[in-house]
């Protein structure tokens, strides 16, 4: 810093003397120090990270870092239970969950509310505790549609195949990770990992983009025994805590492994954030060995790209010319005249060189071979390049699974995740195509005819808008045909036969142009049978009514009465309404009328009654005065006087 601060010095303003000078050039060093600082805190803040302990029921943290595992979910199906470990770097997790094949060949964990990013995700196996069920499975692993990994037989054990880890880009901030049943064994997951890393990480060249996937074939720590994790180096969480599998030879003893405890410059940077332990340990060559020779089994025909890591640890190297080598893959030399020294200009500094290369046999062969002293190797990691799979349209994957529900659909058939890809796996009895137009994979075939499905068949089959073919015959379905179906212009196979279909068939039918065989029978369909569906047949279209006792109008059925139109059907009911009403309000008018004369009378009886009665009264009296004795005394007319009625008085 002061040679730069000295070199600079003739370049000073003149009305300024050197003390200021200096101070000035000691403040913009420390501001731009902490603006570099500011920047780094606010650009790698602590990375989002998900854990899951499948099959657990509560969050829960593990030693010695006490990390967090969130409790079981996102997942599609399956069932939870005890886990065996299977190795020494699988997480002290105590349960798992596995996916029977009766729960179908497909499930999935799905992980929605992920920030939009680039991930390291990490998913660990492990066999099931219970010895009832079959040891070591062997499946497929996709993750958002894209088969990543395929599992090998002693999977665990071995220490670097008891999980699958691969750099994804999530873009629409939802991640799945399917299991795909290969028919040995029932998948078993102990844990998955969401773990963010820088956007530019393992940038590999011109050809990467964010539809490639990286999956860790391999990665080695050279000089040292022992496999660890970034977290175990030290490492920065951006790093997406990697694991590294520590191998003290490359030559079964032929070559000599060094370590240092001396910092590593240059190590620890963006974006690949390497731990700096990483390079403090080394393999080299011997005059017994002079080559460094790396082999490993790969899928032929892939592309690989492969990451070097060099760091000069040996005190005896510290000049330029001391120590050349060549880097060679499968024969091909890939970097010539390699020189640490030169390269990053001293030694205890970390390098790293990248070269990606198309391997078309089974075998990955690594050479380093010097050409001045001795070849050193610090680090090795190999990364399968896969290319992402294109999904399939949302829309129609979205009525799948509403299809999946109104049927009724059994668990034997899955029906998670995409239906068209990983191609190695699509869902059993859906045919997929690919559509140039919208660069997706649609559905064009529907084929689950004797499935045991029931419930109904819902009008958003028609979103399924390239349909060429639907088979639902011999299955147990109600309900109405729909009449959107008729809107599957390109539909040329619909089979329907031997359900439980009822109601009419939809005269929209009889708009499909390309229908060519149209299966009804065995139905309880009734009503005319569309007009344009009539004379099909006689075109060279095969349709079978037969098997609806309500059916009619073409040749083989019975004739139907006066056709009506459902508009005039429509009409008939409304008129029979409003004059069902109408006869209701004319009921009720007559009988409040009804009730109110009847009240009228009730009154006027009452009053006749009390008058007849009046005048009876009157003329019993009259006849008593006129035969009465002619001679009474006083008091008798006074008490005849007081007896008689008070209508006389």
């Amino acid at each position: 810093m002061c040679d730069l601060v000295l070199q600079s010095e003739p370049n000073q303003p003149k009305s300024t003397n050197a003390i200021e000078w200096y101070a000035e050039a000691l403040f913009s060093f420390f501001l731009s120090l902490c603006l570099k600082n500011i920047y780094n805190y606010f650009v790698y803040a602590e990375p989002f990270a998900i854990r899951i302990s499948c099959g657990a029921r509560e969050d829960i943290r593990t030693k010695p870092t006490n990390t967090l595992w969130y409790r079981d979910f996102g997942y599609t199906g399956g069932r939870y239970t005890n886990a065996s470990v299977t190795s020494s770097i699988v997480p002290p997790l105590q349960t798992l969950r596995y996916f029977p094949l009766s729960d179908g060949p497909e499930n999935c964990y799905n992980i929605n509310r992920i920030p939009n990013g680039h991930y390291a995700v990490r998913i660990f196996f492990a066999l099931v505790a219970d010895s009832d069920l079959q040891n070591e499975p062997v499946f497929d692993i996709s993750v958002d549609g894209t088969q990543t990994y395929s599992m090998k037989p002693g999977w665990s054990n071995s220490e670097d195949q008891s999980f699958m880890e691969a750099l994804i880009f999530v873009t629409k901030r939802s991640l799945s990770a399917c299991f795909h049943s290969t028919g040995h064994g029932d998948p078993s997951i102990l844990s998955i990992e969401i773990l963010q890393v820088d956007a530019n990480s393992y940038n590999y060249g011109q050809s990467r983009s964010q539809v490639m996937i990286l999956r860790t074939a391999k990665r080695l720590s050279c000089g040292t025994g022992k496999a660890a994790f970034d977290e175990d180096y030290n490492g920065d969480h951006w790093g997406g805590d990697r694991f590294w599998l520590g191998t003290p030879s490359l030559s079964q003893g032929s070559d000599q492994s060094i370590s240092t405890e001396r910092s590593i410059a240059e190590a620890s940077l963006p974006p690949n954030f390497y731990p700096k332990k990483l390079y403090q340990s080394a393999i080299i060559s011997t005059d017994r060995q002079p080559d460094l020779t790396f082999e490993m089994d790969v899928d032929p025909g892939k592309n690989y790209s492969i990451w070097f890591h060099f760091a000069e640890i040996d005190p005896r190297v510290t000049n330029e010319e001391e120590r050349v080598f060549d880097i060679l893959v499968n024969g091909d030399v890939i970097f010539e005249n390699a020189d640490i020294i030169r390269m990053t200009g001293e030694g205890y500094t970390a390098l790293v060189l990248n070269r990606t290369v198309a391997v078309s046999g089974r075998t990955l062969t690594i050479i380093l071979h010097p050409t001045k002293g001795y070849a050193i190797i610090n680090a090795i990691e190999v990364l399968e390049i896969i290319p992402s799979e294109l999904r399939t349209l949302p829309e129609e994957v979205s009525t799948l699974q509403t299809l999946k529900t109104s049927l009724g659909l059994p668990l034997r058939l899955g029906w998670n995740g995409d239906p068209c890809v990983p191609q190695q796996h699509p869902w059993s009895g859906v045919d997929c195509q690919y559509d140039s137009k919208s660069v997706r994979w649609v559905i064009d075939g529907l084929g689950l005819d004797n499935q045991g499905l029931k419930g109904f068949l819902p009008s958003d089959i028609s979103k399924l808008k390239h349909l060429v073919s639907i088979n639902l015959s011999g299955n147990n379905i109600q309900g109405s045909i729909p009449f959107s179906m008729g809107t599957i212009t390109g539909l040329q196979t619909l089979d329907l036969s031997y359900n439980q279909f009822n109601g009419s068939i939809p005269e929209s039918l009889g708009q499909l142009k390309s229908l060519r065989i149209l299966n009804l029978n065995g139905n309880l369909l009734s009503g005319r049978v569309p007009a344009n569906l009539g004379g099909r047949p006689l075109h060279g279209a095969s349709f079978n009514f037969t098997g609806n006792a309500g059916l009619c109008d073409i040749p083989g059925l019975p004739t139907c009465g006066p056709h009506l139109s459902i508009g005039a059907k429509v009409g008939i009911a409304l008129g029979s309404l409003i004059a069902f009403l109408l006869f209701l309000v004319c009921l009720a008018c007559w009988w409040k009328r009804r009730q109110n004369i009847l009240r009228i009378q009730k009154i006027a009886a009452s009053r006749e009654a009390s008058y007849a009665k009046a005048r009876t009264n009157f003329g019993r009296d009259v006849q008593m005065t006129k035969h009465s004795p002619p001679q009474r005394t006083h008091d008798q007319s006074r008490i005849a006087t007081e007896d008689s009625p008070a209508l006389l008085s």
